[in-house]
C-alpha cells in the first residue's frame, strides 16, 4: 500500500490512533514491574505510548489545520491522482488537449475537472507541483475561443495543491457558485508555494533574500505560462489571488506588490505581514528593505493602487483580527477594502472552509468574466448554461463591513 492510500484526515484512523495510545499508556504501569529486569521492555513500552500520544495529537491537529490529507502528501511523495484530482497531464500542461474529451463528459454533468502537473518557471527555473480546476465551459466548443478569468489559490502552509482540491473541498464549491451565476467560468490555479522540502521551509510567498524566487514563481511565470498554455485572460481584472492563512497574506502581498496584473485579493485568516519563524527559515538575511517591500500595510500606504482587497478574520484570532484593523488603517485610494469578522470563529479549517461561498462571490462580482475579440457573443451548448450572466453573491451574516 503506497504512501498515499494512508489518510491522516480520517476520524476512523485517528481513533483508532488515539486507541492505541490509551492501550499503550495503560501497558506501562501494567507491564513495569514484570519488566523491572528487563530494561528494552520497559523503555520499549514507554517508547510506543510516547510515539502514539505525538502522533494522535498530531494527527488530530491536521485534521484541525487541513495541512496534509495523505502520509503522501506530509512526505512529498503523494500521487496526485488519487480521489481529489481527475487527470495527471505532463510537465507544463504539455498533453491537456488528450484530456479534453474526459473534460466535456464531466461538464455535462456541470462538474469542472481537476487536473495536477508539474510547472517549470520561465523565468525563475523552479518546478513545482500545480492543480488546476477548469470550469465545465472550458470544454465547450462555444468558448473555444474565450479568455478565462483566473483565481490563483494559494496554499495554506505546510500544505500542497492537494489541500485546496481535498480537504478544502473547492472543486464542488466552484462547480455550484458558476451553476449558480454567483462566479463566472473561472480558472483556478492551486500553485505548491514552498516546493520541497516542506516541513521547516515556510517561504511566505516571498522571493527570498539569496534564496528562491517564490514570489516571481507565484507571479510572473504562472501568470505568463496560464495565458499561454491554459488560455487565461491578460485583463488584470480577470485576475484574483486567494487563500487561508498563510495564503491569505500571500495573496494580499502579492496583488498589492503586483496590481499591473492582479486586481483582486481575497484573504481569510490572513495577516499583514511576513511570519519569521522557526519554521520560515532565515528569509530575509537581515535586509530590513525586503522586510518592508513585503508589509502589506507599508504597501497601502506608500504605493496605492486600483486593486480590491477582501481580508476576512475570526474574532478569536488575535493576530488575524488585529491585522484587519492594520489593514483598515493603512489602506488609500484608489484601493478598496472590505474587512469581515466572523463571530465565534478561531483559526482552523471550519472557519475557512464555511466563508468559501462568500468569498467566490465576492470575486464573482469583481472578476472579469470570459472575453472574446470584439464583444463575440457567447452561445453555450452541451449542457452548460451561458454566461455572462447577472452576479448575485450576498455576504450573509458577516460583520464589520467595510468598502
Amino acid at each position: 500500500m503506497g504512501l498515499s492510500a494512508i489518510r491522516l484526515d480520517s476520524t476512523l484512523n485517528l481513533v483508532i490512533v488515539v486507541v492505541l495510545a490509551l492501550l499503550a499508556i495503560i501497558a506501562v504501569p501494567f507491564f513495569w514491574e514484570r519488566w523491572r529486569r528487563k530494561l528494552l521492555g520497559r523503555s520499549g513500552t514507554i517508547l510506543v505510548a510516547v510515539v502514539l500520544i505525538v502522533v494522535s495529537t498530531a494527527m488530530g491537529g491536521n485534521m484541525i489545520g487541513g495541512f496534509f490529507p495523505t502520509v503522501g502528501a506530509l512526505f512529498g511523495t503523494g500521487v496526485y491522482s488519487a480521489d481529489s484530482v481527475d487527470a495527471v497531464a505532463g510537465e507544463n500542461g504539455s498533453d491537456l488537449d488528450k484530456l479534453r474529451d474526459a473534460g466535456a463528459m464531466r461538464a455535462r454533468e456541470g462538474k469542472g475537472s481537476v487536473v495536477h502537473m508539474t510547472v517549470t518557471g520561465k523565468r525563475t527555473g523552479l518546478t513545482r507541483d500545480v492543480s488546476v480546476y477548469f470550469p465545465p465551459q472550458y470544454y465547450d466548443p462555444a468558448y473555444r475561443s474565450l479568455k478565462f478569468p483566473v483565481i490563483e489559490w494559494i496554499p495554506n502552509y505546510p500544505s500542497g495543491p492537494e489541500v485546496v482540491t481535498g480537504p478544502y473541498g473547492m472543486p464542488a464549491r466552484l462547480d455550484e457558485a458558476i451553476a449558480k451565476h454567483v462566479l463566472p467560468p473561472t480558472l483556478v490555479i492551486i500553485p505548491d508555494p514552498t516546493g520541497k522540502p516542506k516541513v521547516g521551509h515556510d517561504t511566505e510567498c516571498v522571493d527570498e533574500v539569496n534564496g528562491a524566487a517564490n514570489d516571481t514563481y507565484l507571479t510572473a511565470d504562472i501568470r505568463d505560462w496560464a495565458i499561454e498554455k491554459l488560455g487565461a485572460s491578460t485583463q488584470r481584472k480577470a485576475w484574483t489571488m486567494a487563500g487561508w492563512s498563510s495564503g491569505g497574506y500571500c495573496a494580499m502581498n502579492l496583488v498589492t506588490r503586483h496590481p499591473q496584473w492582479y486586481g483582486q485579493a481575497a484573504s481569510v485568516s490572513g495577516y499583514f505581514k511576513a511570519a519569521v519563524d522557526a519554521e520560515t527559515e532565515n528569509l530575509f538575511k537581515g535586509r530590513q528593505d525586503i522586510v518592508d517591500a513585503n508589509t502589506i500595510t507599508l504597501n497601502l500606504q506608500k504605493h496605492p493602487s486600483p486593486v480590491d482587497i477582501l481580508a476576512i478574520a475570526g474574532d478569536k484570532e488575535n493576530f488575524e483580527s488585529f491585522s484587519l484593523d492594520q489593514l483598515q488603517s493603512a489602506v488609500r485610494a484608489p484601493t478598496t477594502l472590505s474587512t469581515w469578522r466572523i463571530p465565534d470563529a478561531g483559526h482552523n479549517m471550519n472557519t475557512f472552509k464555511t466563508q468559501i461561498p462568500d468569498v467566490l462571490a465576492w470575486i464573482g462580482a469583481r472578476t472579469a468574466p470570459p472575453s472574446a475579440p470584439q464583444d463575440k457573443k457567447i452561445v453555450g451548448s452541451g449542457g452548460v448554461k451561458p454566461w455572462p450572466l447577472p452576479n448575485t453573491g450576498a455576504k450573509g451574516a458577516l460583520v464589520d463591513v467595510v468598502e
